[in-house]
């Protein structure tokens, strides 16, 4: 008599959302998001088995944008943030992969905010000298990205544009310091 095979582990997924990076090397994490304008970055170091993502909403601030404001919507920010996490991991940079994701111009007549995104995703990593291995930026579809850390793999699915993110920073949320200021 056979003995039943054991059931696979189940997958624990966990969604990126604007503003967010992630990193992880369980086997079996898998980071999610759904984009429309904004951009995800998945990094991997292989060797590491380790790898994150990011979701950001736009490339960069604009020049009235105060120097010493971190604002988390911005690639600029987030790019560094996932490089960063992932060093503190075990990852090392000369042996980062990336994939790239979104930066789709949903609606026609709108300025174009995902090729914007993506323009400074690519130049970013190229900068960088991270070696970009698979990209699906563009088009004027939504996706959903489903990234395993661990293996470097990701699925890249079209989806209604519905359900893509709004292309504006949600409010922030500040911790409770004790102090009022009233204006």
């Amino acid at each position: 008599m056979n003995a039943p095979s054991p059931s696979p582990l189940p997958v624990t997924r966990i969604t990126v959302m604007q503003g967010q990076a992630r990193v992880s090397a369980g086997p079996r994490v898998e980071l999610t998001t759904v984009l429309g304008s904004c951009v995800a970055t998945c990094l991997f170091d292989p060797e590491a088995q380790l790898g994150g993502m990011n979701h950001f909403l736009l490339a960069e601030p604009p020049p009235n944008h105060p120097r010493s404001v971190v604002d988390e919507h911005y690639g600029v920010y987030l790019m560094e943030l996932l490089i960063n996490e992932m060093l503190t991991n075990g990852a090392a940079k000369p042996r980062l992969r990336a994939h790239l994701y979104g930066g789709a111009n949903l609606r026609a007549g709108m300025m174009p905010i995902g090729t914007a995104n993506a323009n400074f995703a690519r130049n970013f990593l190229d900068r960088e000298g991270i070696p970009l291995v698979h990209a699906e930026l563009g088009g004027n579809q939504a996706r959903r990205v489903d990234f395993r850390p661990a293996a470097g793999k990701a699925r890249c699915r079209i989806v209604e544009s519905t359900l893509a993110p709004e292309t504006r920073p949600a409010p922030r949320s500040y911790a409770d310091s004790g102090e009022v200021e009233l204006f």
